[in-house]
């Protein structure tokens, strides 16, 4: 009869009897696992569900002298669905604490912005742009603070340092090895401006580092200027992906240098004020010179 059946299902006799003569060691695997199931549950719900596989493996040595594998800890975890509800580190927080070298700098600024040369006081920092189904972006900018040109930017889906990093590398571009020899790059003390390696960029690059005061935003408020003026004039919440976002966003900023007028320019675009200064720099030198 057996071997009838088997023929009929397209089975195997061999596998068949193999499966049958296995049943017993299943029967007393699932049985181990509901009574190490047991065992795990006691300790998971005793640590109020936050516990991993690691920590219940410490509390099955230490308090039930039972010694078992965290894989099959982790696997028991899964049968019987126990989630531990442990808190995700942050990897933001975690590159803050990965060094004890972060170090601020005093506010050399002191508010003041316009210095009357191009290129001398460079204002940074970062904003979050929100956008399409509840993405975010995160966008660092270099102003000038005599010009209010927008000399660099850099947008990104992280927050990562690169995007610092990176900001940084494309306003060097910008200058084009014309660094003032007292240029300033005031940011506030976030933990990207105080990381050791973006100090040592800065410093490098021949700027000097100036960071406005915990918690006071006023002391970069041209730079938030320019943030606010950007979300009011640009739409971008309802870009549908970062590279649309990116194209508006790089659109915008050339609209603001080269086409958005200012009463502080006096009524001139930041390209066209800069142009300004600069002539009128050169002549000052040349009627010096003469």
């Amino acid at each position: 009869m057996t071997r009838y059946l088997c023929k009929l299902t397209g089975a195997v006799p061999s596998s068949y009897y193999r499966w049958l003569r296995a049943e017993e060691s299943r029967q007393l695997r699932a049985f181990a696992d509901e009574r190490d199931g047991y065992l795990i549950k006691e300790h998971y719900f005793a640590l109020n569900g936050k516990a991993g596989a690691q920590a219940i493996k410490m509390r099955l040595e230490r308090k039930s002298c039972v010694v078992m594998n965290h894989k099959k800890i982790r696997r028991l975890m899964s049968k019987f669905n126990l989630v531990a509800t442990i808190r995700r580190s942050n990897p933001y927080r975690k590159m803050a604490k990965s060094t004890q070298e972060h170090q601020t700098c005093p506010n050399l600024l002191k508010r003041q912005f316009d210095q009357g040369e191009p290129e001398k006081v460079l204002l940074t920092d970062i904003t979050y742009l929100r956008y399409g189904n509840g993405q975010w972006a995160y966008l660092s900018c270099v102003k000038d603070g005599a010009t209010k040109q927008i000399l660099a930017h850099y947008l990104s889906s992280s927050l990562e340092l690169s995007i610092v990093e990176q900001t940084i590398y494309r306003l060097l571009e910008r200058l084009d090895g014309n660094i003032h020899p007292a240029a300033i790059f005031h940011s506030d003390q976030g933990i990207h401006y105080t990381h050791p390696k973006i100090r040592n960029l800065v410093s490098k690059a021949g700027f000097i580092q100036s960071m406005s005061r915990k918690g006071n935003c006023w002391d970069n408020a041209s730079m938030e200027s320019f943030f606010g003026h950007m979300k009011d004039d640009l739409t971008y919440k309802d870009s549908e992906s970062l590279h649309e976002l990116r194209a508006r966003v790089d659109d915008y900023i050339s609209y603001y240098n080269s086409e958005r007028y200012q009463w502080g320019l006096k009524k001139m675009t930041p390209d066209e004020f800069e142009a300004t200064e600069k002539l009128t720099f050169f002549r000052k030198i040349i009627d010096f010179i003469c």
